[in-house]
């Protein structure tokens, strides 16, 4: 849905309450969509995979580096989404396994879902979500192709690292595991290039990020409170 979520928080929308999102959407039409039903089913499918919530600290973050990095929204929304769908989650591991250039192959896909949770779909359901399935992992970067698919590399940048860090950092992994975390992974990013773009991302003020050898301390006074900071020590 990343062309809904852009064009949804466009127009300065990223940072309205969700009552003025939803109102967007099912009021005024700014999806564009044919019925008031789709309108409805949009509104409930982006409010799933993307909260939409700035009082909630995750979307707070998603939406402070949505501003402020274009290229980095695909694999932003991709970082939110894998987060908060499980089937998504379960896909990450078969897209990330294939070598770039090797064709993408549903049927290969709807087998390795069925596996994963054997039964949960009917034979049109499954068929149904792995074409989703391909469909956000094309809009990611990791497929590119149409009727033929085959794997690309993402392209990982400051804004996307930032978040994977963060969510890594939630999770309650500290130091150098942070860029070796499934977030950091999950774009296609080597540990040296993760490190890169935090220091990127931190000669733009959106993290802090320090490194001295194999040392190193990441820091979001950007994206976190210090009382959420302290809720994450608090359950790590």
């Amino acid at each position: 849905m990343l062309s809904d979520l852009d064009e949804l928080l466009s127009e300065g929308r990223v940072d309205q309450p969700r009552q003025t999102l939803m109102e967007a959407i099912e009021q005024d039409n700014v999806l564009g969509k044919r019925s008031v039903q789709s309108r409805k089913l949009a509104a409930k499918y982006l409010t799933k995979l993307y909260v939409l919530d700035v009082d909630v600290p995750l979307y707070r973050a998603f939406s402070y580096l949505w501003r402020r990095e274009a290229a980095g929204r695909p694999l932003l929304a991709l970082l939110m989404a894998y987060v908060r769908d499980a089937v998504l989650r379960s896909s990450a591991s078969f897209i990330l396994s294939m070598k770039p250039g090797t064709s993408f192959e549903r049927e290969q896909l709807e087998s390795f879902i069925d596996q994963q949770q054997p039964g949960r779909f009917s034979e049109s359901t499954l068929k149904s979500t792995v074409r989703n399935l391909a469909g956000t992992w094309t809009q990611s970067g990791h497929l590119c192709g149409h009727s033929r698919k085959e794997r690309l590399l993402a392209t990982p940048t400051p804004a996307a690292v930032s978040m994977a860090l963060l969510l890594g950092f939630v999770r309650g992994t500290r130091g150098q595991l942070l860029f070796e975390s499934d977030f950091i992974k999950l774009l296609d990013c080597s540990a040296s290039q993760g490190m890169e773009l935090a220091e990127s991302a931190a000669s733009k003020g959106w993290i802090n990020f320090k490194r001295v050898g194999t040392i190193m301390e990441v820091d979001f006074p950007r994206l976190l409170t210090d009382e959420e900071k302290g809720w994450i020590v608090e359950q790590g």
